[in-house]
């Protein structure tokens, strides 16, 4: 299936660092996030068998990008803005472009982002909820959502309704947080400057990257406390069946970054229509050998389907934060 053997855009960036050398590498990765270093080492450390003709693709296509950048050099507040925008989201980027172009800085909280999950949660599962959900809050979800399996279920449900209902934090409190963590970190306190945090898709990100079982719970406790709040929480979840919402176009950007590991298992758990959608756009071929691999798989557990169909729906919520596809807010209300 064509579209699986494509090189997406992790393995060609670590392609492209492989071929940088060890210090050119190191001093590209500095200026990385913790995820973004992580899925790039993994991508690195797979990457046993690299043809000449896949490096010089790789080489080449970045030097062509690279000519075709005229903004370089530019450092200017809205060429900035419009980068962060454009490669984010007007969400995610509005803080970050706050830390950057004020000078505000975060020791304590990014120092989170550098740790595993469990370590974390040992370290503030004895917090308040308003605690947890502004540290929630500054995660990316997929980090968040690693957390919350750590953290005692009891707290969870009160953190996440906290954390759906941020709007705006003050400085103050920010960096009030900031200082404790940086003291329980043994590191420096930095000032900090923050607009925004939280919010009802804040909270349906997070929860977007949990087991299907445990982001129902979640949800029901918060329903429990205010069904109004958690309504708008379910409004911006997206689910797997979701996809089917996308244009053609879309999907099959889409399908350009699905590895082929899994692919077939979160198909076991779509809708037909859905199904149909993924078919009509491969090419005829590779929808013939999908049907024929869904026909000869057995039975598969619904734990393996949701993981699988998580692992797709991460990759759909990376290309929306890009810009490259769409995904709306996931409601379920229907077309015409």
């Amino acid at each position: 299936m064509t579209v699986k053997r494509d090189l997406n855009g992790i393995d060609r960036s670590a392609i492209l660092l492989l071929s940088l050398g060890e210090d050119e590498a190191a001093e590209v990765m500095r200026h990385l996030g913790p995820r973004e270093v992580q899925k790039l080492g993994a991508a690195m450390a797979r990457m046993s068998h690299v043809s000449t003709d896949q490096a010089q693709t790789v080489l080449s296509d970045f030097r062509s990008r690279l000519e075709r950048q005229t903004s370089l050099g530019v450092g200017s507040d809205q060429y900035i803005r419009a980068m962060l925008n454009k490669a984010l989201g007007a969400d995610k980027a509005s803080t970050l472009i706050d830390r950057i172009l004020h000078g505000g800085d975060s020791s304590g909280l990014e120092n989170l982002k550098w740790m595993d999950a469990r370590s974390i949660a040992d370290l503030i599962k004895l917090e308040h909820p308003q605690v947890l959900a502004m540290i929630l809050a500054y995660m990316e979800p997929e980090q968040a959502g690693e957390v919350i399996h750590h953290l005692p279920e009891r707290l969870v449900g009160e953190a996440m309704m906290r954390l759906a209902s941020l709007e705006t934090v003050q400085p103050a409190a920010i960096r009030e947080l900031n200082d404790i963590l940086e003291e329980q970190l043994s590191g420096e306190t930095q000032s900090l400057q923050v607009a925004s945090l939280g919010g009802p898709k804040a909270a349906a990100e997070v929860l977007n990257r949990l087991e299907t079982s445990l982001s129902g719970s979640i949800l029901e406790k918060m329903r429990e406390n205010d069904s109004e709040l958690a309504e708008k929480v379910q409004e911006k979840m997206f689910v797997f069946d979701d996809l089917i919402k996308l244009d053609d176009r879309s999907l099959q950007v889409l399908l350009r970054e699905i590895p082929s590991e899994g692919f077939v298992t979160a198909l076991k758990g779509a809708s037909p229509g859905l199904r149909e959608k993924f078919f009509t756009n491969m090419s005829k071929r590779a929808a013939e050998m999908m049907r024929d691999d869904l026909e000869a798989k057995g039975p598969v557990r619904v734990s393996e389907v949701e993981a699988a169909q998580k692992s797709i729906l991460q990759i759909a919520t990376r290309l929306d934060a890009a810009g490259q596809i769409s995904l709306g807010s996931g409601s379920s209300e229907a077309m015409v």
